[in-house]
């Protein structure tokens, strides 16, 4: 059995961390005729150069680098976001 991380194992967890973060689930809203609205706050993948990085709308349009890793393998991303999300959802009383 391998370990290996699927374009879909990453949606899915981009999707709890937007979940989590009470973030809209879609970086844009399409209000027809090639007008879009931007939903600051959304968690997304960015792929380029053959990787992948997880990345968040800002308010004016733009994204920054949220795993700040800059493009690597979807497992490197993967173990970001698994990291990431256990910030989230870790009570601070649960930290030693």
């Amino acid at each position: 059995m391998t370990n290996r991380i699927t374009q879909t194992d990453l949606n899915r967890m981009v999707d709890t961390i937007n979940e989590l973060t009470n973030n809209p689930m879609q970086p844009y809203n399409n209000l027809g005729t090639e007008s879009f609205k931007v939903n600051a706050g959304n968690y997304h993948l960015d792929y380029a150069y053959g990787g992948v990085k997880l990345c968040q709308m800002c308010l004016g349009g733009g994204t920054r680098d949220i795993s700040t890793m800059g493009y690597g393998t979807k497992k490197e991303l993967y173990n970001w976001m698994v990291a990431f999300k256990r910030g989230l959802t870790t009570p601070i009383s649960q930290v030693a």
